[in-house]
């Protein structure tokens, strides 16, 4: 246990409550420690994203079969995704978690500044950690969709590089992950020392709307999907409940991709559509992440009293479209996808980010668990949309709960 991420950051976050309740004066300093921890993640978000995008454009199959695959995936992928970040925003709007936030003086390192956020300034800001990816959102779509237009050696030894370099930097963000309890128990401090044990209860109130919203849209949206394919959708829970505690265990839902894969193809799904459907939709439908995004930055902004607009909210969900296809199953992506998404907004303050640092860990299972029942919802739909369904070994399959190899 004590070799766990998840028990460092609870037992640091505890330790910035009882910091902030007993020595509400000397807790403010983790505003500081919890900025630092902020601002090296915004210093990974354009690279990340730039590889990630780039990649997963450049990688689309060719030949008629994948390429009718690939285009009902996309289709799927952006309406189901559109689906989740419209219901974050629902959902952040309706119960307002973050209204109740206990802000009687805000302090001025808190507030917007005048003129910042996206300006025009050089291509390169976003990759040194500026606020507006617009521009490295654009660049991503256009390498990638020129690498799908060179010569396929030269396309190899590119795509080769940028992988190397994804890769690299997704060992980075998970060893400075192990930074995230000293972050997180300095933000929690400093928020409690702030601004009083009353505090924690919106923060709270967010957990629980992230959670329930979640469960939510597993049941009922993932469920309607599941029932025009045939499946009920706690049968198909209980099928892949080995994968969930996977993803539960590891706040990742990348670590269950080769066994849900497999599960897929038992339950028969074309091979073919779950080596197309699957990994993609690890980089392009991420239900979770998409949820949290939308819900994330209403409970900022509510919490710093800055009214956001119909016009604004639509923004926020065009931008997050794009922005979230940057994130992935690594503990962390989340936040980093959210660090970027709350550019296209530059009225809402960037350090309020610290506000939810000390229990966005304690979100992320939840998040990683949605992304992946989402693609194996995605895959059987875009099977059953295909054909490539067998709904007699389907059936075999789940009646025998699963054991039928």
């Amino acid at each position: 246990m004590i070799r766990s991420l998840y028990f460092w950051v609870l037992v640091f976050v505890m330790g910035g409550v009882t910091l902030g309740v007993v020595a509400p004066e000397k807790a403010l300093f983790g505003k500081g420690v919890g900025d630092a921890f902020v601002n090296g993640i915004k210093i990974l978000v354009g690279p990340l994203i730039f590889t990630t995008v780039s990649l997963g454009i450049s990688k689309v199959q060719t030949g008629r079969n994948a390429a009718r695959i690939g285009l009902k995936a996309f289709l799927y992928f952006e309406l189901v995704s559109t689906l989740a970040l419209a219901i974050g925003l629902l959902v952040g709007n309706l119960f307002a978690p973050g209204s109740g936030f206990p802000l009687s003086s805000v302090a001025t390192d808190v507030l917007p500044v005048p003129g910042s956020g996206a300006g025009t300034g050089s291509i390169l800001n976003p990759f040194q950690g500026g606020v507006n990816l617009v521009q490295v959102l654009v660049l991503s779509v256009f390498s990638g969709v020129l690498m799908l237009n060179v010569p396929s050696q030269l396309k190899r030894k590119v795509e080769g590089i940028l992988g190397k370099v994804q890769e690299t930097l997704f060992k980075v963000l998970g060893l400075y992950m192990w930074l995230a309890p000293l972050g997180a128990g300095a933000a929690m401090a400093s928020t409690v020392g702030r601004f009083g044990v009353t505090s924690l209860a919106p923060l709270l109130a967010l957990m629980l709307c992230f959670y329930a919203t979640c469960f939510l849209f597993v049941v009922v949206v993932l469920g309607f999907i599941l029932k025009r394919v045939g499946i009920p959708v706690f049968s198909f829970l209980a099928f892949i409940k080995e994968e969930i505690l996977l993803v539960l265990g590891t706040s990742s839902s990348e670590s269950a991709l080769g066994p849900l894969m497999r599960k897929l193809e038992r339950l028969g799904c074309d091979p073919r559509v779950v080596g197309l459907v699957v990994p993609t939709g690890y980089s392009f439908n991420l239900d979770g992440t998409n949820i949290y995004l939308t819900l994330a930055i209403l409970f900022i902004a509510q919490a710093f009293r800055v009214p956001l607009g119909l016009g604004e909210q639509i923004g926020i969900l065009l931008f997050a479209m794009l922005s979230s296809k940057g994130a992935s199953g690594v503990t962390g992506a989340g936040f980093i996808t959210l660090t970027a998404t709350m550019s296209v907004v530059p009225e809402v303050p960037v350090a309020g980010l610290g506000l939810i640092l000390g229990v966005d860990r304690f979100m992320s299972e939840a998040r990683a668990i949605t992304n992946m029942i989402g693609n194996g919802v995605g895959a059987l739909a875009i099977a059953r949309w295909e054909g490539g369904l067998d709904s007699t070994r389907l059936r075999e399959v789940l009646v025998a709960g699963g054991k039928n190899g």
